[in-house]
């Protein structure tokens, strides 16, 4: 059975589907979205990046989850809270404090399918990491799964996950870019 990139379209549609598509794109995982993306040149996979990271004096344990980089043109809220605005996410598996996890042209997202996609010009950009939790199954088998804060699986908001303040940046893939940011702030219930 062939698989295909759909975030876009759903994207296009509304806030409602904005969500759905960052769920499918979470347990699809990055091999199926980044088949069907463009493939971007081995030039602009090393030139862009961000790479995202939370200092040992904020969290000093490893966290295994998922990181996700919003990138937006519009100045108003966060753009954590901005749909539909162009977003991408990367796994990762003990991240250690102080220790970077890549988002760079390899990495899958929607509407854009890489950051090699995303225009050059003026943007804001926030990183959120989706905390998982370890999960063991009466068949013997680990499961690693965002576990509900009572706030509905809303991975952008949930208690517990680490967020970055929003910054300003330029991004111009022709040139290149790398981009450093601080995940300092613990989503809180509001």
């Amino acid at each position: 059975m062939r698989r295909h990139n759909a975030f876009p379209p759903l994207l296009r549609i509304g806030p409602v589907r904005t969500l759905v598509a960052v769920v499918l794109m979470s347990f699809t995982g990055t091999e199926v979205s980044a088949a069907s993306a463009q493939q971007p040149t081995s030039q602009a996979t090393g030139n862009i990046r961000f790479e995202v990271s939370f200092p040992a004096s904020f969290h000093a344990d490893p966290i295994t989850g998922r990181v996700f980089l919003f990138v937006s043109k519009s100045q108003g809220s966060e753009p954590r809270f901005q749909p539909p605005v162009i977003f991408l996410g990367a796994e990762v598996h003990n991240l250690r404090p102080d220790e970077t996890a890549a988002i760079d042209a390899a990495t899958p997202g929607a509407p854009a399918h890489n950051l090699a996609e995303v225009p050059a010009g003026d943007y804001y950009v926030q990183a959120v990491l989706n905390v998982y939790t370890e999960f063991h199954r009466a068949d013997g088998h680990v499961v690693w799964a965002h576990m509900d804060q009572w706030e509905g699986q809303q991975f952008n908001t949930s208690p517990g996950n680490l967020i970055s303040e929003p910054q300003k940046v330029h991004l111009d893939p022709g040139s290149g870019y790398k981009v450093k940011i601080s995940l300092t702030k613990l989503a809180t219930a509001d």
